[in-house]
């Protein structure tokens, strides 16, 4: 008789940006049976799973697969193997995952340049690209999306003029991938990151890359350095891939038609990712990217009729992550904590100079949905009432209602209009 009970975790309205609410046709096809992963019918599901990342990162690369591991293990991959020590990275920060960026570029072997803005802004492009042509460095590496500010990065201008300079773009696209227009190869981004808990709607535990063949061409040479087609014993400790896990070059050869015995696969969580891709697809990007716009603005005009404020740069707001300033004299994390247990609705904090300062909802993937929109705008107001602040009752949720009402009486004339024209 053991002293643990069955499993029963709580049913929450997740409104953080990551982990987010994953879609029920994901979780039911996790359940699949386990199969061998050399088996055919794994190996087709391997090989529709990279031709979905595909368009999902808008690309034509030959390499997009997930990395096992969360998020943090697509960044490690793509930097562990494209790094050799001494190599010069820029590395833009406007937030806590530029650090993390820094860090993992420093632990192998680069010589880091960093810049930064205040938390609340990104970069005027034209400032990091007078960078670039000053360090003059092999890669630039730098977050799309910052889910620590809620500002994300324009990248066009950046993109092109580090393909002009012959510098290897790497871009974090964890928080925006699924959720917000990202056109990887129109803005010759060189490797991108994505991970599977935010907008892409699945489980933590698998980190989606993509990357062309000037990033394959890095890989590819330092890997015949390893397999002894040059035998200087310098060169080959310079050049060699420090992670065994992580080395592209050996993942490459397990997404092939090679199938490398490299690791075994996380089985389920393929499902997962299989299933999420085809929910997204399903749906159709530009219609997803528009729902997430939709709640977005309504989830904008409630924060601002209930009386609070919003941070950071809004013209160059993240659409899938909305920061809040905390009002003076409220404690945000006994407000937080408030509304996981009177209502079961989990908003998120943020770290570093503005932990205590702002809160953070994120409205992504299967979460980004209305009745998700009005659960936590609810929850907040009649919360932030309890606690003593002086909210304009009532009037949050009617002018998220009007949002979406508006939506919904302009889709009806636009559909009206598009009839009209058939009838002609």
């Amino acid at each position: 008789m053991t002293k643990y009970k069955d499993l029963n975790v709580p049913l929450r309205t997740i409104m953080t940006p990551g982990p987010v609410e994953v879609d029920p046709r994901v979780l039911r096809a996790m359940a699949a049976p386990i199969l061998g992963q050399f088996d055919p019918a794994f190996t087709n599901i391997m090989n529709e799973t990279m031709e979905m990342l595909r368009a999902v990162f808008q690309t034509d690369n030959q390499w997009a697969f997930p990395v096992d591991g969360t998020s943090r293990a697509g960044i490690e991959a793509v930097l562990c193997s494209i790094i050799e020590p001494g190599d010069k990275v820029l590395v833009p920060i406007y937030g806590r995952f530029g650090y993390l960026l820094t860090e993992i570029c420093q632990r192998y072997g680069a010589e880091v340049t960093t810049m930064e803005v205040p938390w609340g802004e990104v970069f005027d492009p034209e400032v990091v690209i007078k960078k670039i042509h000053e360090v003059s460095p092999k890669i630039v590496a730098i977050v799309h999306a910052e889910t620590s500010t809620s500002c994300m990065q324009p990248l066009k201008e950046i993109g092109e003029a580090c393909r002009n300079a012959d510098v290897l773009l790497v871009v974090d696209a964890v928080a925006s991938l699924g959720g917000v227009d990202l056109k990887v190869d129109e803005l010759k981004i060189d490797a991108v990151i994505g991970g599977t808990q935010k907008c892409l709607s699945v489980p933590s535990g698998l980190a989606p890359i993509t990357y062309n063949n000037r990033i394959e061409e890095v890989i590819n040479k330092r890997k015949s350095i390893e397999l002894g087609l040059k035998t200087s014993q310098s060169e080959f400790s310079n050049n060699r891939i420090m992670s065994n896990y992580f080395d592209l070059a050996q993942l490459q050869d397990y997404w092939s038609p090679v199938r490398l015995n490299h690791h075994t696969e996380a089985t389920s969580m393929q499902y997962a990712l299989r299933e999420g891709l085809r929910i997204i697809l399903e749906e159709g990007l530009e219609n997803r990217f528009a729902r997430h716009k939709l709640n977005e603005k309504a989830l904008v005009a409630g924060i601002k009729a209930m009386g609070l404020e919003l941070f950071g740069d809004q013209k160059h707001k993240l659409p899938v992550v909305t920061a809040i300033e905390i009002p003076s004299g409220i404690d945000g994390d006994e407000v937080r904590s408030m509304m996981l247990e009177d209502f079961e609705v989990e908003i998120a904090s943020s770290f570093g100079p503005l932990h205590g300062k702002i809160w953070r909802i994120g409205a992504m993937g299967y979460s980004s949905r209305k009745k998700n929109i009005l659960h936590v705008l609810s929850a907040l107001e009649g919360t932030l009432i309890r606690k003593g602040f002086n909210v304009d009752r009532g009037e949050s949720l009617q002018a998220a209602l009007n949002v979406y009402d508006e939506y919904k009486l302009q889709n009806f004339v636009n559909v009206k209009v598009e009839a009209d024209k058939i009838t002609i």
